[in-house]
């Protein structure tokens, strides 16, 4: 089930907390720029990456899992989709109100349980596209 213009614009706007599941360091890599563009979008975005945790990523201080990073709105997973359930699993047990996985990114079965658990998910897009196309404002609140 996809989620329209509508929603997605709505979920946006609504969030304030964010975790950024495999956030890079590098930045030629997309989580690194999305994570940036969450920042300066006023999000209060946390990077989560075990393997650089202590570590900051746009001023920001790397979390090791998304325990740490609670309380949240949403969990943005830039992981591989055989890997994405269990992040999707976590989120919702953690009270995550939406999980995003990006472009190419799709786990139907975890989907459904989030969805059933009334968590929102969108699959297979970007929030800076999504954002971009339906022409938000420069900040949320904004």
């Amino acid at each position: 089930m996809k989620m329209d213009d509508t929603a997605i614009r709505d979920l946006l706007l609504a969030t304030r907390r964010i975790a950024v599941v495999g956030a890079s360091n590098r930045p030629d890599r997309a989580s690194h720029g999305v994570l940036g563009f969450l920042l300066a979008r006023g999000y209060d975005a946390t990077p989560v990456n075990p393997m650089l945790a202590g570590q900051d990523i746009q001023g920001r201080k790397v979390m090791a899992g998304l325990e740490q990073a609670g309380p949240l709105d949403m969990v943005d997973v830039f992981r591989r989709s055989a890997e994405a359930g269990a992040v999707m699993d976590e989120a919702v047990r953690l009270g995550a109100k939406s999980v995003w996985l990006q472009l190419g990114v799709v786990d139907e079965a975890a989907a459904a349980r989030a969805r059933d658990a009334g968590v929102a998910v969108v699959m297979d897009r970007c929030p800076v596209i999504e954002w971009r196309r339906l022409g938000l404002p420069a900040r949320i609140g904004g």
